[in-house]
């Protein structure tokens, strides 16, 4: 069996039952068929169940790549220009979803996001639409600062307020610029503390069983994100303010 059909194998095992090719009734792999080569109807299956995977965090991201392109030549829609319309709306089905999930299981951010999403929980809103939201109506953005940051936060964003009241009478204090940046450099390097801290998540989930245990885990990975997201959108209020 060839490594594309044992992507279907994967998917058929992780929860959809056995079916057959539409058009030639033989046993078939998920997203196209094995015997006669055509694309199948999309089936219901999250980004994991795609590619054939369990939901575990620990992923050989190379042969996701593999497994991507190899998928991609297969179901790619100009295969599929001269076949019929229902054939030609699978494809694009299959490759849309497809594309979505390899961009977010090769994402180790996205990812994690992702499999909580899975787990009925939604991180906390704080993405620039919100923020952009908030500065429109007036209103504040729900801002929850991580503790350890809030000593480092209040000192920033009074530089910043000085930085933008300076350059609206068009000065410039080189040496509050340069204050700023190296704040900058230091959330920066929280950021990738904190990812590497989320690896460490990463293989305590994986080795999880169901209940107290997992659910431990889920709320670390949780807290973390969080702090993470918080840290993310302050250096882009940084970079704004440094490049108006």
């Amino acid at each position: 069996m060839n490594e594309l059909a044992n992507i279907g194998v994967g998917i058929l095992a992780h929860g959809e039952s056995a079916s057959t090719c539409w058009s030639c009734g033989q046993m078939r792999a998920a997203h196209f068929c094995t015997s006669c080569g055509r694309v199948q109807p999309p089936a219901p299956a999250d980004h994991f169940a795609f590619f054939g995977l369990s939901r575990k965090l620990n992923m050989d991201v190379a042969r996701l790549e593999r497994d991507f392109y190899e998928l991609s030549r297969k179901l790619h829609p100009d295969l599929y220009g001269t076949a019929g319309s229902r054939e030609q709306e699978w494809s694009l089905e299959q490759t849309s979803k497809l594309n979505d999930a390899y961009r977010t299981l090769k994402d180790p951010i996205a990812r994690t996001r992702y499999l909580l999403h899975l787990e009925g929980v939604e991180l906390e809103e704080q993405s620039k639409t919100a923020t952009e939201k908030a500065r429109s109506t007036g209103e504040m953005k729900k801002q929850i600062v991580p503790p350890d940051l809030l000593e480092d936060v209040f000192e920033l964003n009074m530089q910043l307020e000085e930085l933008r009241a300076q350059k609206k009478m068009g000065e410039d204090d080189p040496a509050l610029m340069e204050e700023i940046g190296k704040q900058k450099l230091s959330l920066e390097g929280k950021q990738e503390t904190l990812l590497n801290e989320l690896r460490g998540y990463w293989n305590e989930w994986d080795a999880a069983a169901e209940g107290d245990e997992r659910n431990k885990v889920r709320d670390k990975m949780v807290d973390l994100l969080n702090r993470r997201n918080y840290i993310r959108n302050l250096v882009r209020d940084v970079n704004e303010v440094l490049e108006n």
